[in-house]
């Protein structure tokens, strides 16, 4: 499958089978997260983990990311790191994000992990499997950037976001409710990277070519912008 494709088809994985993955696998993982492409000049970096290298987290292997604490920080590690959710899926394995998961040993720059290995469940039949907010809730328009950016995983199926459409731009700005901005973390964050990444890959798969990604604002009034021309 197409990374497109998987928006549609993808599940957050909590069991996993005992087989384990080949070495050429891993590296295969490992290789397409250390390059990808980051945002707002990051330098994000990722490590490979085994499960019982971490606390908490159900998957048998895991992506840890490191960087900075700041808002570009964090918005940067989901941006990237829900391309390798996308990517693990589209080849037949399982992920998950893991929030409150940690390796044993952290260090001072450890953010989240990803989760990933064997999945004993498969993949979503449709977009009708998903249990989201309507579009009405998280965009200003009815159109196929906001069917893909409305299935984006979020921190306890909270969707922090909200998506405004004009000629050229898609905004993505924090929308944190109630329980949301208290989410350890910031996950929101997070969350606003993860919902980013499928933006993109649907312009993209609607013919646009994304030019820049920009941020703007903090906290709770932080945006991101993304420009794209045919």
């Amino acid at each position: 499958m197409t990374l497109y494709e998987t928006i549609f088809a993808r599940r957050s994985v909590r069991k996993y089978e005992d087989a384990p993955l080949t070495d050429a696998a891993l590296a295969d993982v490992m290789k397409r997260a250390g390059g990808a492409k980051q945002l707002f000049g990051q330098a994000a970096r990722f490590e490979l983990a085994r499960k019982d290298e971490l606390k908490g987290g159900q998957a048998p292997y895991a992506v840890l990311a490191y960087g900075g604490g700041d808002d570009a920080a964090r918005v940067n590690i989901g941006y990237v790191l829900q391309g390798i959710d996308l990517y693990v899926q589209s080849v037949g394995y399982g992920s998950v994000w893991c929030g409150m998961a940690r390796p044993k040993e952290p260090k001072p720059d450890y953010r989240i992990l990803l989760g990933f290995g064997n999945a004993s469940v498969p993949l979503r039949s449709g977009e009708a499997e998903f249990k989201r907010a309507g579009l009405t809730d998280i965009a200003d328009e009815d159109n196929a950037v906001a069917r893909a950016a409305r299935l984006a995983p979020s921190a306890v199926n909270f969707q922090p976001w909200r998506l405004t459409f004009s000629e050229g731009k898609v905004i993505a700005a924090a929308n944190v409710r109630g329980i949301g901005g208290l989410l350890p973390g910031k996950l929101y964050l997070y969350d606003l990277g993860i919902i980013t990444k499928h933006v993109e890959i649907a312009l993209e798969h609607e013919g646009f070519t994304v030019t820049d990604v920009k941020l703007a604002g903090s906290g709770k009034e932080l945006t991101v912008e993304v420009d794209y021309a045919r």
